[in-house]
């Protein structure tokens, strides 16, 4: 049956995120590494690199950064039609479970196993997160001044309250910076 998709790229695209998209639990962040193994993996529709650079576009752009992404691999490899069905794919399990959690979840969560099943699955998206940040800064960070930026930022955003997005600027801006003064070096 796997064969069946490929003669539809938009079938494809949107049965591919839609089983990324059944991984709903932990939100994005918990569906990095199952995007990295399909997309970049499994599919080569992004490289490691693009996939990296999808994911700091889509945390700095409104909306979520699964679904961000999905529309950004949707587009590369098949244009508009292309995001809509990657898009529609990656949302439509999310969709149909949170319905699904949100008709029974009053009658139900006062249940220990419930509240203990729960808990073990923040556990989990916690080891999943992490994983993700492990990959991430394994390639991108590759020198000191890198480095650099990843301490500053994790310490500014962590400990110190300052907005995300400005630290995104402030590193592009370094990035920039840093880029142009080892052009001159070289």
């Amino acid at each position: 049956m796997k064969g069946l998709y490929y003669l539809n790229p938009y079938l494809d695209l949107f049965l591919t995120f839609a089983r990324i998209g059944g991984c709903t639990f932990g939100g994005g962040y918990a569906m990095l590494p199952i995007l990295q193994r399909e997309v970049v993996e499994n599919r080569r529709w992004a490289t490691e690199d693009e996939l990296m650079d999808y994911y700091a576009i889509g945390q700095c752009t409104p909306g979520v950064i699964a679904v961000n992404t999905a529309t950004f691999i949707g587009y590369k490899t098949h244009g508009t039609l292309g995001g809509i069905a990657a898009t529609a794919g990656v949302i439509s399990p999310s969709l149909v479970i949170i319905s699904i959690i949100a008709a029974f979840i009053q009658q139900f969560a006062h249940l220990a196993v419930v509240q203990h099943a729960f808990a073990g699955i923040r556990i989990a998206v916690c080891a999943l997160v992490l994983q993700s940040v492990w990959k991430m800064a394994k390639k991108g960070v590759v020198d000191a001044p890198t480095a650099t930026i990843l301490l500053i930022t994790f310490i500014a955003v962590a400990f110190c309250g300052v907005s995300p997005v400005v630290m995104v600027v402030i590193a592009a801006a370094a990035g920039i910076l840093i880029g142009m003064i080892r052009r001159k070096r070289a």
